[in-house]
């Protein structure tokens, strides 16, 4: 690389001040917040009270669960396992589908190019915010509370939950869609209804069928954690495996988890890509 002869250099000085002589605070900047960060992080591991001598404790512990793990045997307990997952199944299936279909009109509310006026339309926004705030556990604890124990409480957590994140990505994917098409409703005579009904859905509709089999597959695993705290499936045999210490059983209900999230996964993925598919040859 050649140099720049010292006329030109004196001329770039003279007229970006702030690249050549840049200010002490501004050098010093990105190391004191690196700084900063290690500091933060050194803090962190000592007020949690991190040890090196209780990690090689625990990985020690850990080693000797890890064995006792195998062989997987469900022993004669095979049957209600298999129940216990369709419950879990069921419990992600019927509480993604409540969400969608409730939070959808609502998003309609949520949406810019539906209703304009930021008074209607903050509102709503705020309580989807509000509903997707709190933790799908922290839900099921509260239906718990309310309904009792089992499934019909790990349904209603993941709809409450879902229903707050599926009001804001429906809403985001309504006021995407393409104007032209609603445009075309209304010269022809459509009322605010058909515009909606021919010129928005259509358009999301797609959209909204790859986020709902998306939450599909990831309330499954929700579903197996709320199942812990008593809300029915395979997460409270889980629980009661490993309060017994039954870790051959505890490894035979992973497995069965890890091979229904991995079915799933395949089974939306390829429903995606199909509904993708058909959407580009729309």
């Amino acid at each position: 690389m050649s140099k720049l002869p010292a006329a030109q250099t004196t001329e770039l000085r003279a007229r970006y001040p702030q690249v050549f002589d840049r200010p002490v605070s501004a050098r010093l900047a990105t190391p004191v917040m690196l700084l900063a960060a290690i500091a933060i992080f050194v803090f962190g591991l000592v007020h949690l009270g991190f040890s090196p001598a209780r990690m090689l404790g625990g990985m020690h512990q850990l080693g000797w669960i890890s064995m006792m793990m195998l062989p997987p045997d469900p022993g004669s307990s095979l049957p209600l396992y298999l129940k216990a997952l369709g419950e879990t199944l069921s419990i992600a299936l019927l509480g993604t589908t409540l969400a969608a279909v409730l939070s959808l009109p609502v998003s309609l509310l949520a949406a810019k190019n539906i209703v304009p006026s930021n008074i209607f339309r903050f509102p709503v926004r705020r309580f989807f915010d509000a509903i997707r705030g709190v933790d799908t556990l922290i839900w099921a604890l509260v239906w718990i509370n309310v309904v009792g124990l089992g499934p019909f409480a790990g349904v209603l957590a993941i709809a409450t939950s879902d229903f707050g994140a599926f009001g804001k990505l429906f809403s985001e994917a309504i006021e995407g869609a393409d104007r032209k098409q609603v445009e075309g409703i209304r010269a022809s005579g459509g009322n605010a209804l058909h515009e909606i009904r021919f010129g928005l859905l259509p358009q999301v509709l797609p959209v909204i069928a790859g986020q709902v089999l998306y939450f599909i597959e990831s309330n499954t695993r929700s579903a197996t954690i709320i199942g812990i705290v008593g809300a029915g499936g395979i997460g409270l045999q889980l629980a009661e495996q490993i309060r017994v210490l039954e870790w051959q059983k505890v490894s035979f209900l992973i497995l069965m988890i890890l091979v229904a999230v991995a079915a799933i996964d395949w089974i939306s993925s390829k429903l995606r890509f199909a509904i993708i598919g058909r959407r580009a040859v729309a």
